[in-house]
């Protein structure tokens, strides 16, 4: 089952981690390395939201919606999403600036890093 939204380009991204994340020894190492649920609400060009997110603290899954008591929620644009997992944008930058929202455990959000790196290889955004 795809977890990509049309209306959301960078969704795809999704897919890429998921997959990134299908053996278990992937997934057991992202859950070493995260310990945490991390959720993202993407905002669109025509101002819809929508959320996913990452369980790297009990399943090492990802799926649609906020996911149970996310431990970090990072709200940032669909294009700001696509370009931060391709690699073209910083996170601490794009914090820094305003375009990355951070709520909770804001340390963890640096834990993101090798995932979205994992799925830099795979997604063709």
């Amino acid at each position: 089952m795809s977890l990509k939204n049309d209306k959301f380009p960078s969704s795809a991204a999704f897919d890429a981690i998921a997959e990134a994340l299908s053996s278990e020894k992937d997934k057991k190492d992202a859950i070493k390395q995260g310990n945490a649920i991390f959720a993202f609400t993407l905002k669109n060009a025509a101002g819809e939201t929508e959320s996913w997110h990452i369980d790297l603290k009990n399943t090492g899954t990802v799926g649609k919606g906020l996911g149970e008591k996310p431990t970090v929620t990072l709200s940032l644009s669909d294009a700001d999403f696509g370009n931060l997992v391709s690699g073209k944008a910083n996170a601490q930058r794009m914090f820094m600036s305003g375009k990355l929202k951070i709520k909770g455990d804001m340390m963890k959000a640096t834990k993101l890093d090798p995932i979205l790196k994992k799925a830099q290889n795979k997604a063709k955004l």
